[in-house]
């Protein structure tokens, strides 16, 4: 079983993947707030944000192609949202749709570039010391660890079907694809019974424990100082330029 479409590229070599995440996440979640409440059809500021995601992605040298087409995935749906806004008022929301669109990519490659950059459970341990809600967290730990169990166990039943000839005919194929998936969800479910049990009689009791503290230092400092810098020049040039 090995499945890396949400961490990629975390192990790779960079300064920004030796960092601790947590001025890595603050950094994400101020630059995404940023840029979502960046004004309507002001396109500099815009390119400025796209600027501050491409060195970032740059200097940790994740392939850009790669965060750029993941990013895209988000498109259909503010491009959905934005066509209802097109229906009501006409092309007088045009630059609203494409200001959505365009928010939407750019948090999109900046959250991109935090996961890029960071394994999921570390950033998870990230998360939980800046305060986040332990139960949040622990919903997002269990998910990364199991998804990917349930994942296989669909390919499994998925592959036990093809070869005793389904899906010839549709009305047959969406009867055992239901079928598939109640038996999934019935798995999964008593799967989850087992886990909790294990857990609990191995003293669980929702701390996320590691053997390396995070550490906050000299490159910690200068990447804060930097990346703070510029989400405050983000802003003073919003304010010049509106």
């Amino acid at each position: 079983m090995k499945h890396g479409f949400l961490d990629k590229y975390s192990n790779l070599k960079s300064p920004l993947h030796t960092l601790d995440p947590r001025p890595k996440v603050l950094f994400t979640l101020g630059l995404v707030f940023t840029i979502a409440w960046l004004p309507v059809g002001l396109w500099s500021l815009y390119v400025v944000a796209f600027a501050i995601v491409v060195a970032e992605v740059l200097i940790s040298r994740v392939p850009f192609t790669y965060v750029t087409l993941r990013a895209t995935a988000v498109l259909p749906f503010s491009l959905l949202i934005g066509s209802m806004r097109l229906l009501l008022e006409g092309e007088g929301a045009l630059p609203f749709v494409l200001s959505l669109s365009a928010k939407a990519w750019l948090s999109a490659m900046a959250l991109l570039a935090l996961i890029s950059t960071t394994p999921f459970p570390v950033l998870l341990q990230g998360l939980e010391a800046l305060g986040f809600p332990k139960v949040l967290v622990q919903v997002l730990a269990f998910m990364y660890r199991y998804i990917f169990v349930i994942l296989d166990e669909a390919m499994r039943m998925k592959r036990a079907w093809d070869s005793r000839g389904g899906g010839r005919k549709w009305w047959i194929s969406f009867k055992a694809m239901a079928q598939i998936v109640g038996v999934l969800f019935i798995r999964s479910y008593e799967r989850s019974e087992r886990v909790y049990q294990a857990m609990c009689s191995r003293g669980f009791d929702g701390r996320t424990r590691t053997i390396n503290p995070f550490h906050f230092g000299l490159s910690e400092t200068v990447f804060s100082s930097v990346s703070g810098t510029s989400i405050v020049v983000l802003w003073t040039l919003w304010s010049l330029w509106s």
